[in-house]
């Protein structure tokens, strides 16, 4: 019996750990699950009004996907680690959410451009589709490691081990946990099919 409950029994303790599936944090309808909210539902996506859509929750390892729209010159971000109150790119860190085609963007610094961490780590660029489409983004946050997949690719992997040895003064890539935020900079960026995973605690 061994050689059958044994693998039978090391699926159920992988799948225990790691958990089977995403959970849903938009429903379709309202904010449940956010809090200072100055965005809105519209046909089933969050539009963005300014400020930040913060999750009630705090997360600190997880894989979070969303799709999102961009208007011409759109700008928002995501941020990760926040401490819920003030800048999120500081009491946190921010990843660039943002139309840089636009020509008002013509003069961006390498981290400020989309899927950047802001400040601290430039992302590869060419991978957002045309303005007025949806893309999708896939952000791991696993201990230090900080990745971006942006429509299938990877266009940021980050360690904050090493950008907190090179600027040590950014307090918030020292944080593991937070919450995680939509930044409203003004545009009516929309938001759906928001989805995390949470993974385990790094020993």
């Amino acid at each position: 019996m061994k050689p059958i409950l044994l693998p039978f029994v090391t699926i159920l303790l992988t799948s225990s750990l790691f958990g089977s599936k995403p959970i849903s944090l938009f429903n379709g309808k309202d904010l449940t699950g956010w809090k200072k909210a100055n965005y809105v539902v519209e046909d089933g996506a969050i539009v963005c009004k300014g400020g930040n859509l913060v999750t009630e929750k705090q997360y600190s390892n997880y894989v979070f996907e969303f799709q999102f729209l961009l208007p011409p010159g759109g700008n928002n971000g995501l941020g990760i680690h926040y401490s819920g109150s003030g800048d999120a790119a500081y009491k946190g860190m921010e990843l660039q959410i943002l139309d840089n085609s636009h020509k008002r963007y013509a003069k961006l610094k390498d981290y400020q451009y989309h899927g950047s961490l802001y400040t601290l780590k430039a992302a590869k660029r060419g991978f957002l589709k045309p303005v007025g489409e949806w893309n999708r983004q896939k952000v791991t946050v696993n201990g230090p490691i900080v990745k971006v997949v942006l429509n299938g690719t990877e266009i940021l992997n980050a360690d904050l081990d090493e950008i907190n040895k090179a600027k040590p003064k950014h307090k918030g890539a020292k944080r593991r946990i937070g919450h995680i935020c939509f930044c409203g900079h003004g545009a009516p960026v929309k938001f759906k099919n928001i989805t995390i995973l949470e993974l385990p605690q790094n020993k």
